[in-house]
């Protein structure tokens, strides 16, 4: 079982996607912008996180790339899961140190096999 933090201003999107993550075993952790989402990853040291990008404070982008640079969350790797669907966007969210890119709207069968691709084996609940 893994731990993953939720990024997202969107309460319907936070909802959709702690169910999605709850279903598949894991214990989903929230946060509600870019500012608190860098903030939990730093208390919290999540398995994976779950980014939204575009949200108040600091944007994804931002958020991401200061996660990524931090020795103490660096380990942790970031999906981006988003409505910007420029490729663009794309190059630039994986320069940030995303590890993955998943666009909105996404199927619950996208977004269960992006945190199995990039979380392995810590996806498959324990018995």
């Amino acid at each position: 079982m893994a731990r993953i933090l939720i990024v997202d201003d969107s309460p319907s999107q936070l909802m959709g996607i702690r169910r999605i993550v709850e279903k598949l075993g894991h214990v989903a952790l929230t946060a509600e912008d870019g500012q608190a989402g860098v903030e939990a990853a730093k208390r919290e040291l999540p398995d994976l996180i779950l980014m939204d990008v575009v949200m108040p404070n600091l944007n994804g982008f931002q958020a991401t790339r200061s996660i990524t640079r931090e020795p103490t969350t660096a380990h942790i790797p970031v999906i981006l899961v988003t409505t910007k669907d420029q490729d663009t966007d794309r190059v630039w969210g994986m320069r940030q140190g995303a590890k993955a890119y998943l666009t909105k709207p996404f199927s619950e069968v996208e977004l269960s096999e992006a945190i199995l691709e990039t979380i392995g084996s810590r996806a498959t609940p324990q018995a």
